[in-house]
């Protein structure tokens, strides 16, 4: 597992982090309502975390207890046939 994306991202998506992103690994989730990192796609490169305008975004081991169940979305999530969140502009 790479970097998961925490409840901050719930309703925000500013999308600073995707702009960032060399691999386009960062994905909406299945409501639409928040983004999610593909764990087979990330490099772990951390190009993602300081540009999150609402700090969501942390190392696996680093994610706040707050938002452990986060780890188990990220790990469980069903990324097949969805498409890469769109960058801006």
């Amino acid at each position: 597992m790479a970097y998961i994306i925490g409840e901050a991202c719930i309703g925000v998506k500013d999308m600073s982090c995707v702009e960032a992103c060399p691999v386009d690994c960062i994905y909406p989730d299945e409501k639409g309502d928040m983004l999610m990192i593909h764990p087979e796609e990330c490099i772990d490169c951390a190009a993602c975390v300081d540009p999150c305008p609402v700090d969501a975004i942390y190392y696996e081991d680093e994610v706040p207890e707050k938002w452990s169940s986060f780890i188990d979305k990220a790990k469980n999530f069903d990324f097949t046939g969805l498409a890469p969140a769109v960058r801006k502009g």
